[in-house]
C-alpha cells in the first residue's frame, strides 16, 4: 500500500516564509484542538489570508487540503484512544470531535478498513508484539492515509474498485 506522508517543513514547495509561517500556526491550532470545528474561513483567519488563498495554499504546502488534514488528527487520536484506554466508543467519538457515532464509525472504517471495535480487538491481541518498538515509530506505521478523499474511496467502492489498490488521487 502506497502511504504519503505529511511533507515537513524541509519538504514543503518554495512558497513565501511568512505564508509558511501563518499556514503552520492553522496547522498547530487544527493539531493542538483537533476536536473543535475548523472551517476553512476560520483556519484563514488564524492565518490572516483569505479562505480560498488558505486553502490553496495549506494544499500546497502540506500535500492534504485542511479537512483531510484535520480528519487525519481525528483518526489518529482516536486510534490512540482505542489502544490505551478502556473508554466506550462513543465516548471516544465525541471526544475527537464526531457529530455522531454513526459518521465516527463510518469514516473511521472508511479510513482504516475496519470498525473501532474490531481495531481495538486487533490492536490489543497484537499489542505485546510491539512494546520494544518506539511509540512515535508506531504512530508514523498507523498514520491514516487520507491522500484520496472518504467520499472518492465510498465512490469506487460502490463501482467495484478497490479503494486500497487504486492509485488516482482525488483533488477534491
Amino acid at each position: 500500500m502506497n502511504r504519503s506522508r505529511t511533507p515537513t517543513t524541509a519538504c514543503m514547495p518554495s512558497q513565501d516564509p511568512r505564508l509558511l509561517r501563518r499556514l503552520l500556526r492553522a496547522r498547530d491550532r487544527m493539531d493542538g484542538a483537533s476536536e473543535e470545528a475548523w472551517p476553512v474561513e476560520r483556519l484563514a483567519e488564524v492565518s490572516g489570508v483569505s479562505a480560498a488563498h488558505f486553502a490553496r495554499s495549506f494544499k500546497e504546502a502540506f500535500g492534504l487540503p485542511p479537512h483531510r488534514y484535520l480528519l487525519t488528527r481525528r483518526i489518529e487520536r482516536a486510534t490512540a484512544l482505542l489502544r490505551d484506554t478502556d473508554l466506550p466508543i462513543t465516548d471516544i467519538a465525541f471526544t475527537t470531535g464526531w457529530g455522531s457515532l454513526g459518521t465516527f464509525g463510518r469514516t473511521f472504517r472508511d479510513v482504516t478498513g475496519e470498525s473501532p471495535g474490531a481495531h481495538r480487538l486487533r490492536w490489543r491481541a497484537a499489542h505485546h508484539e510491539l512494546d520494544r518498538v518506539p511509540v512515535c515509530h508506531v504512530q508514523a506505521a498507523h498514520r491514516p492515509d487520507l491522500t484520496t478523499a472518504v467520499s472518492e474511496k465510498r465512490r469506487r467502492q460502490g463501482a467495484g474498485t478497490n479503494p486500497l489498490i487504486a492509485t488516482e488521487v482525488s483533488d477534491d
